[in-house]
Parts: C-alpha cells; sequence; structure tokens
C-alpha cells in the first residue's frame, strides 16, 4: 500500500526530496487517517456501554488502583517504606510479574468478571500487604491488610485520589474525607486510617496517610467500619476453585480501559501494555482471548473479537500487533484464527449481530491471505514493505525476521528458511498457516450461510477446497505426518511442530492421516509426548534444548490448536490424555503462585526458569480450557463441543 497522493511511493527524506511538501504532509497525517476506525453499530455500542461501567481495575498502571467508570475517578493504594538510613521509598503502582530485586512481587488472586470483588497478595521491601475490593450496591470498598513484618520499619499505606485519562472534575480533601466531584457526581471518600503527620512523596493528588500496622479500610459513598467492610468482602467473594474461576481471575487482571478508543479490552498483560504505551493487542492472542472471555462473560468475548477486527489495516489484514497512537504492523498479519473463534462464540450466545459486525473485516483478511500470501499454490509467511504508514521503531519491516513475526517469531521451523527480498516472502509452503486458513474459509463460510451471503459461503468453500487440496501435496507418507516445503529446492523440511498437526484442525487431515499423526507422533516420547506436553518443536530436533520461546517450549494456543483438531476424529484415548497433560501444566504454577504464563518449560513444567515468559499472560488459561472442555464433553452428548461453554 502506497501513501495515497504521493508520486514517490514513500515519504522521502527531507535530503532526499525537499520539494515534496505534500508527500511529507500526508506522511506526517497518514498515521492518524489509519488509527480512525469504521463506527460501531448500535448493539455493539450497547456492549460497550455495558461494561465500561462502575468500580474496577480498569487502570493498566496499577492493579493495586480502582477505577470507576464513566467519571474516570481513581483510588490507588501505594505503600512507603520509611527507611532509617539514606533515602526512604514509594511505592505508587502495582504490577503483576516483575522480577526485579527491589520490586513488588504479586500474587493476584480471585476477580470476578465484572470487578464485584478482587483481591490480591503483595510483598515489597520486606512489607507485605492483602488487598481486598468489593461492590456495596454503587460504592467500593477497599480493605488493607498488613502481613507479618519482616522489618522493624513499619510502612506508611497511602490511598491517593485523582481523575485518570484527562476527564473532567477533581478530587479535594475535605476533613475527613476526600471528595469526588464532576459537576454531575460527587462521591466521597472515607478511610478508618489515622492520619499522620503529612509525608513528603511524589503525589500531586489529595491522599489519606497513616501507619500501616493494622488493617485500614476505605469506602466511598459512607463512612463503613473495618467490620463492615468485612462484612461485604464475605459476602462478594466468589468460590475459588476450579477452571471457570480461575479464566475469570485471569481476564479480570487482564482487562483494561483504553481511552484512546473509549473501550474495554483484554491486552495479553498489563506488563506488555504499559512497555507498549498503554495498551498492545496481538492478533491471535486477543481472539484467544476472547474464546477465554466466553466462559462466563458475553460482552467482554464480544468486545475482544471485534476489537482486534476493528485494528484492520486499509490493506485488509488484522496486524501482528496493535498500539495507541494508530501504530501497527501494516505490513504483516499473524494466525487466522478469527472465523473459527467468531462461529464458536456465535455458537454459544447466537447473537447474529455479532456475526453481522465481524463478517465483512473477516471477509476482507481472508481474502488478504489469498492475495497477498499465496505462492506457487501455497501460504507463506511474509512482510509487505512498501505497505504505508512504515514504523521507523519497527525494524523487522521488509526482513526475514518480519515474516517470522507473522508466525513463530523464533522457531526453528525457519531456520534455514530462504527469504526472498524480492517479493518480502519466506519461500516456504507453510503447513501450520494453511490448515489453519482452511479452517478459516470453511468456519468463514457457515457465518456466511446463516447471514444469507451465499455467493460469499460458495466463494469461500472453493476457496476452502483449493488449499486443502495444495494442503495434501505436503503430506508424507513415509513420515506420516504434513510437512512444510522448501519452495526454492522442492525438498520437504524434516523438522516438525505443533503446527504440522494444524490440518486436522479443519479437517483437511483423512482419518487415516489423523491417526497416523496422533500415534506415530503426538503420542511418541521421542518426539511430542511426555511429561509435560507439547514442546514447540520435536524433542528430536537439536533446537529442543534450547528451551527459548518458541524453540522448544510449550505454548497454550498450541495446545488448544492441536485440541481443537483432535476434536474432529475419533481419537478420544489420546484427546483425554493430551486434555489431562495441559491441564497439569496449567495447574503447577497457577496453584503454587498464582501464575499463568506466556510459556512453559517443557522438561521441567516451570513457566519461572526465563525472564522470557511473562507471568501474567492469558492466553496461557487455554491449558486450563481444553481440561475444562473434554470434561465437559466427556459428561454430556456426542454433539457437546459446541455447547461446552455453557456447562
Amino acid at each position: 500500500m502506497s501513501i495515497p497522493w504521493c508520486p514517490h511511493g514513500r515519504a522521502p527524506s527531507p535530503k532526499a526530496r525537499p520539494t515534496a511538501p505534500l508527500c511529507w504532509l500526508v506522511a506526517l497525517l497518514f498515521p492518524l487517517a489509519v488509527a480512525a476506525q469504521a463506527p460501531r453499530s448500535p448493539e455493539y455500542e450497547t456492549v460497550q456501554r455495558n461494561l465500561a461501567q462502575g468500580w474496577n481495575t480498569w487502570d493498566v498502571y496499577s492493579v493495586a488502583a480502582q477505577a470507576r467508570l464513566p467519571e474516570g475517578f481513581a483510588l490507588r493504594v501505594g505503600l512507603k517504606h520509611n527507611s532509617t538510613l539514606y533515602a526512604d521509598a514509594f511505592l505508587p503502582n502495582v504490577q503483576i510479574g516483575l522480577r526485579g530485586k527491589d520490586e513488588e512481587d504479586v500474587v493476584p488472586g480471585p476477580h470476578t468478571w465484572d470487578g464485584s470483588y478482587t483481591e490480591l497478595r503483595f510483598t515489597w521491601r520486606g512489607h507485605e500487604v492483602l488487598l481486598q475490593t468489593a461492590h456495596d450496591g454503587e460504592d467500593l470498598v477497599m480493605l488493607a491488610t498488613p502481613g507479618a513484618p519482616k522489618t522493624s520499619v513499619l510502612p506508611s499505606l497511602i490511598i491517593s485520589a485523582g481523575i485518570l485519562w484527562n476527564r473532567p472534575g477533581g478530587a479535594a480533601k475535605s476533613g475527613d474525607h476526600i471528595e469526588f466531584t464532576n459537576g454531575s457526581r460527587r462521591i466521597p471518600v472515607y478511610w478508618t486510617g489515622a492520619e499522620q503527620a503529612p509525608v513528603s512523596i511524589a503525589l500531586a493528588t489529595p491522599y489519606f496517610a497513616a501507619q500501616f500496622q493494622k488493617p485500614i479500610g476505605v469506602s466511598t459513598g459512607r463512612p463503613r467500619t473495618v467490620g463492615q467492610i468485612r462484612a461485604v468482602l464475605d459476602r462478594q467473594r466468589p468460590p475459588s476453585t476450579g477452571v471457570p474461576r480461575a479464566v475469570e481471575t485471569v481476564m479480570g487482571w487482564d482487562t483494561i480501559y483504553d481511552p484512546s478508543q473509549a473501550r474495554v479490552i483484554s491486552p495479553v498483560s498489563r506488563l506488555w501494555s504499559t512497555g507498549w504505551g498503554g495498551y498492545v493487542l496481538f492478533e491471535w492472542d486477543t481472539f484467544f482471548a476472547a474464546t477465554l472471555a466466553a466462559v462466563g462473560d458475553r460482552d467482554l468475548a464480544y468486545a475482544n473479537a471485534i476489537e482486534i477486527l476493528r485494528e484492520a489495516t486499509p490493506a485488509g489484514l488484522v496486524p501482528n500487533y496493535a498500539r495507541p497512537g494508530g501504530w501497527k504492523s501494516f505490513d504483516r498479519s499473524e494466525s487466522p484464527v478469527g472465523a473459527v473463534t467468531v462461529l464458536n462464540i456465535y455458537r454459544r450466545f447466537h447473537d447474529a449481530w455479532f456475526l453481522r459486525d465481524t463478517f465483512e473485516p473477516l471477509l476482507r483478511w481472508n481474502r488478504w491471505w489469498n492475495e497477498h500470501r499465496q505462492l506457487d499454490g501455497y501460504l507463506v509467511l511474509g512482510t509487505d514493505a512498501d505497505n504505508r504508514p512504515v514504523n521507523p521503531d519497527d525494524t523487522a519491516v521488509g526482513t526475514l525476521q518480519g515474516a517470522k513475526y507473522e508466525g513463530l517469531d523464533n522457531s526453528p521451523m525457519y531456520d534455514d528458511a530462504p527469504f526472498h527480498a524480492d517479493t518480502n516472502r519466506m519461500h516456504l509452503a507453510d503447513v501450520g498457516i494453511m490448515g489453519l486458513y482452511v479452517a478459516d474459509c470453511r468456519a468463514l463460510a457457515e457465518i456466511a450461510d446463516v447471514l444469507g451471503r451465499h455467493p460469499e459461503a460458495r466463494e469461500l468453500r472453493a476457496r476452502g477446497e483449493r488449499f486443502a487440496a495444495r494442503l495434501q501435496t505436503l503430506w508424507d507418507g513415509k513420515t506420516g505426518m504434513f510437512l512444510n516445503r522448501n519452495l526454492d529446492t522442492g525438498i520437504l523440511s524434516p523438522r516438525m511442530s505443533p503446527t504440522n498437526f494444524y490440518p486436522m484442525v479443519g479437517g483437511v487431515a483423512t482419518p487415516g492421516q489423523a491417526e497416523r499423526m496422533v500415534k506415530e507422533h503426538l503420542l511418541n516420547p521421542g518426539e511430542f509426548w511426555g511429561d509435560w506436553v507439547i514442546p514447540s518443536i520435536a524433542r528430536s530436533d537439536p533446537a529442543f534444548k534450547d528451551q527459548d520461546y518458541w524453540r522448544g517450549r510449550i505454548w497454550g494456543p498450541m495446545n488448544y490448536l492441536v485440541y481443537l483438531g483432535l476434536l474432529n476424529y475419533d481419537q478420544p484415548g489420546a484427546r483425554r490424555q493430551f486434555a489431562q497433560k495441559s491441564l497439569a501444566l496449567f495447574n503447577k504454577e497457577w496453584t503454587e503462585k498464582g501464575h499463568v504464563h506466556e510459556n512453559y518449560n517443557a522438561i521441567t513444567g516451570s513457566g519461572d526458569d526465563v525472564s522470557s515468559s511473562d507471568r501474567f499472560y492469558h492466553w496461557g488459561a487455554l491449558l486450563g480450557l481444553i481440561g475444562y472442555l473434554e470434561d465437559a464433553k466427556a459428561a454430556d452428548s456426542p454433539g457437546a463441543a459446541a455447547r461446552s461453554f455453557d456447562r
């Protein structure tokens, strides 16, 4: 895609083309133009309005903050370490997943979908805090309880009040309370602490401060005692067991409010979001967030699926990433799991408007793969370096690494793959992308049928069959597996990852092929089976020992997609074992530490062994979801797969 109206095709440098002011103006303004999105439908406006209400952990910068929508009133819990030597230290924000020596360590507890109850425990500089919050009608109550001290110096608990996102209004201290006002609403805030002398901390907003040696309560609307607050907490605290509750907790803590587009979304984690300027939406990650949300919150499932589709570029691709300021990967996409996700959510909730809102962007994206990633009849990975605008900080655009980012970042499958700068394509027929794309075509055709879009349904089925036939040419009867092919040499690659099982997701593999894939590879301890499953490269591959990101580690989305494939075939024993092992891996660090990891070590089952595995990355919960779905399927009739979220 070229910049509109710019005869030079790309934004010139000042030295190279000093006489091209129109091109420069367009280059400067184009990011703002592409940031504008299509209007929301009335039904979707209602979804976002329902989500963006009341007190919750909306503020991406601190899990110890409660914000109220739509006003933007915010209460933030901080801790001051009162040192006896040198400088004091102040912790204004609390985040899950930090690892530094002097950084807080957070163990997240229950978090309901609507924020009616939240609980977390964190330690910092020898101080421990249990923070609980709950709703009492429209009011918020909070209780901070100190843990056993590991230092003789008492910390100070700081409760600050302010207005987020540049919303109108203010907060002012008045006698024994702080008061929020914005012209149309007034909310007083009370607490049970004993106010200490003014402390010197870097805050420009009103705050309460007290020595933190006993539980301190906060309440809005009217004063409440610690006992009254505890009663509200006890009433609102949900049961804490089971996969649905775990998924609710994971999604609750990872759901935030994005003021730049006035929307509730669930980015992969808060650390990723703050590192990218407030939020980052990755393509398949966000579709999987919608899948997880469908366990218990219809509106949040709809919001995540729709918002990642609303990030689609003018070329029609759903980007690898999207971040504040309208910047996104205009050159590359990621795995096409959108239509399968949308169809499964529709089967759960049956709202036709959801299909109407998602069909056109899904169709444009499906066509984009066919038009931009087809080579010799196969699908390959690539990076469209001529698309505009070009993010100057994204050095992967137009490179082999950019094409890898459209797939699996550093997978050994790509180590020897040819990349052609003239086509900006990796010349490797990709079994995984093709398997998912056929599934996308078939799911989208089913959606088209529901909407009465019969010409598009025929188009999609024909395209799916064409790629399914081409995918069959990648079957290697000797190996008993679909294999990637080097399109320069015509040679099949012996390297195998879980993506080689993806032809099962769209039902491309024949029953006989699926049986061989499962028995000879999935259940083979020398390749994919073991105590912890399944590794992102076969155990027999020399790169397996790396245990570095996609080089051998276990990933929730890979397991989930392989499980979807198993559902299409008569492999109940393998499917059951696979689900049990996936659930065991999820529970290992979830029950021990409250972590849900981006990826896990395939040898030890640990997620904490490397710093490159985020400790609270929502798609790790897919491992638990697999076990939940399998239990539901076993308990219900043979056709229960489509209804399993109902349990």
